[in-house]
């Protein structure tokens, strides 16, 4: 077993950061402690992705009300259908490639551009080659045929600098180089002895950020981006069996917030980077009373 020290570890240590996590972990804890997940644990589950589902869509430009999302079955008809369609594959798939994530999340990534996109053409499934565009982040709200806008949920207003995606080359080889920051993770399985591990938390943050800041395909990468950094919750033991829909957190503060809290990541800055793990914490708390509150009307029978 590795003895290498972390290199994600020093991130536990920005300021905000360790309040941060404790608090996120006691948050988790008390919902996994929850009455109803004796028994109703599978139905929290799905609620969560279900819910989660709508909020990645949301901050796609597809923001369905969440009875839409569940009553419907046709996800083909236009571009909001088709995105509120890849979020809900994303979030039905994520549990099931934890094996394949420890020892190849770049094979896990190209699962769920294709489960993002629902198809298989050219480009889906790989990174951006030479010349080829990376779609931009935080949509404007996508046109719909049939159904009701909820961007008042999503606030609007001055928005952040965020840098441009890199090149192909460079994006490839920071993605080689997040895989093999996994790998040894998971190579290690615990720190080895004397070393001192990130928490998951910091490790999520830090994979969703990448993902944002690299746009590492064509279309989808906001999709990808949350559904890795949910996988990466549940492979690092925070949240196991995924009912903390952070995603509906991230919808919850805004895309405002959002993009301002990844601006701080893109920076580098140890403030910056403190901003937007801190804010992955802050989703994540709300996800969590999102999935108290399921859990609270599910013992009132009310759900």
């Amino acid at each position: 077993m590795s003895t290498a020290a972390d290199p994600l570890a020093p991130l536990a240590e920005l300021p905000g950061v360790p309040e941060a996590v404790a608090e996120v972990r006691r948050a988790v804890d008390r919902l996994y402690g929850h009455r109803v997940m004796r028994r109703r644990a599978a139905e929290v589950t799905g609620e969560a992705a279900l819910r989660g589902a709508r909020a990645s869509a949301a901050l796609e430009g597809a923001d369905w009300p969440l009875e839409e999302v569940r009553r419907r079955t046709d996800f083909g008809a236009d571009d909001q259908a088709r995105t509120v369609g890849g979020a809900l594959r994303l979030s039905a798939e994520a549990g099931q490639l934890l094996s394949v994530w420890r020892t190849s999340p770049l094979q896990v990534l190209a699962r769920l551009h294709l489960l993002a996109t629902g198809d298989d053409t050219e480009g889906v499934g790989r990174p951006r080659r030479a010349g080829e565009p990376a779609a931009e982040l935080f949509p404007k709200p996508l046109a719909a045929t049939e159904t009701p806008s909820l961007s008042a949920a999503l606030p609007s207003g001055p928005t952040a600098e965020l840098p441009p995606a890199p090149p192909s080359d460079e994006t490839a080889a920071r993605l080689d180089q997040l895989a093999g920051l996994l790998a040894a993770r998971a190579d290690r399985g615990a720190a080895g002895p004397g070393a001192k591990a990130a928490p998951a938390l910091v490790v999520a943050a830090v994979v969703h950020g990448e993902l944002l800041l690299l746009r590492p395909f064509g279309t989808a990468n906001g999709l990808v981006a949350r559904a890795a950094q949910r996988i990466t919750l549940i492979a690092e033991g925070l949240d196991p069996k995924s009912i903390c829909p952070a995603e509906v957190g991230f919808a919850e503060l805004g895309t405002d917030a959002y993009r301002a809290a990844l601006a701080g990541y893109a920076s580098g800055t140890a403030d910056g980077m403190a901003t937007w793990i801190v804010h992955c914490a802050e989703a994540l708390r709300l996800g969590v009373r999102e999935s108290t509150a399921v859990c609270e009307a599910m013992q009132r029978g009310m759900a």
